[in-house]
């Protein structure tokens, strides 16, 4: 099972002090959180698509490709591109040039996106929000199949008998589905035979197991070769040296972000009896000592049969040192755990 950070680059105040750091300072703990990631042997470094004050990174691609110049093996995902407000062809030409950066590390994870502000900034209506993703990633897995390509849709101008280039240095990029729990998504993955990355960030993990189920059901249906069959989950955590430490270090940070989602999405504010709560073996949060986070990754790898477990951290802009100390731990002391306990 592959394991890897997530980010999506968040730039939030310091919940003791206020202050937030720069975006130029955020930017270069960031490459040197990449560079701490590919030294200790983590298997895969995911940057999301946002376009939000509080998340800085609207532009994965750019983001890989510094990092490819960074690291030597570890591969660099997009989590997610939010195809349904982008252009297939471009998101293509992007990942495609950083695989030819990175010697064929690139891949790109394409989902319909969380957060709704890409739609208006791109003129996109919102009323379209699936038809635009089922459209747009249709044509994203024929560009990824071949070099020249015809194709006619609703939402984007036609393509007739077109080459689109760079090609990537592997004859094609992996493209993963991301989903957040919605029973289409997953279904439309399994149809094309491309890997599902299941988002588990609230509630209990037990409930995604239906979804991954249908998953494999309707991949096996479909007719795809089941020993290619791909599932990965992404969930927030973090790792100290113990688990109160973990706990008391995450939390502020944590605590920020989800309660000013919350005033958004009308969710209650977070408090620490529900963070505790979530912190617990069938809760969605990996926060704690490498032995318990260890231990989650390895039930949830048995509640799916993962291939690749995302560690997202941080949530909230936490200080750069107790970061990298997370990554050296899920490096260092679980990656290895699990790889053992998994008989890798």
């Amino acid at each position: 099972m592959e394991i890897g950070i997530s980010t999506f680059v968040e730039l939030t105040p310091d919940p003791a002090t206020g202050k937030t750091i720069s975006q130029h300072q955020r930017m270069r703990d960031l490459m040197e959180e990449v560079e701490l990631m590919d030294q200790v042997g983590l298997d895969v470094f995911a940057v999301g698509e946002h376009h939000r004050p509080d998340f800085i990174a609207s532009s994965p691609a750019v983001i890989l490709a510094a990092a490819a110049a960074k690291t030597k093996n570890i591969k660099l995902s997009s989590a997610v591109t939010v195809l349904s407000s982008d252009d297939p062809v471009r998101v293509f030409q992007d990942f495609a040039t950083v695989d030819l950066l990175s010697d064929g590390r690139a891949e790109i994870m394409a989902g319909r996106g969380s957060f709704i502000e890409s739609f208006p900034l791109f003129g996109y209506n919102l009323n379209d929000y699936d038809a635009l993703f089922a459209e747009k990633l249709d044509l994203l897995v024929q560009l990824n199949k071949s070099e020249k390509v015809s194709w006619k849709g609703k939402h984007r101008a036609s393509i007739d008998n077109l080459g689109v280039y760079p090609r990537p240095y592997h004859p094609e990029l992996p493209i993963w589905v991301a989903v957040g729990g919605t029973p289409q998504s997953v279904m439309r993955a399994a149809s094309y035979g491309l890997p599902l990355a299941m988002a588990i960030i609230g509630g209990s993990p037990e409930n995604f197991v239906q979804l991954a189920q249908l998953y494999r059901n309707t991949y096996k249906k479909a007719g795809h070769d089941e020993q290619k069959l791909q599932i990965s989950v992404h969930s927030h955590g973090y790792i100290a040296d113990t688990s109160q430490q973990a706990a008391d270090e995450f939390f502020p940070s944590y605590q920020h972000v989800m309660t000013q989602l919350g005033k958004e999405r009308g969710w209650q504010p977070m408090t620490r009896q529900q963070f505790e709560a979530m912190r617990t073996k069938r809760g969605a949060l990996l926060v704690g000592s490498p032995q318990e986070v260890t231990e989650k990754i390895l039930y949830e790898q048995e509640l799916f049969g993962l291939t690749r477990f995302l560690l997202h951290v941080s949530v909230g802009t936490m200080p750069h040192s107790k970061v990298m100390r997370a990554i050296e731990l899920l490096g260092t002391k679980v990656a290895p755990a699990v790889r053992k306990a998994l008989g890798h």
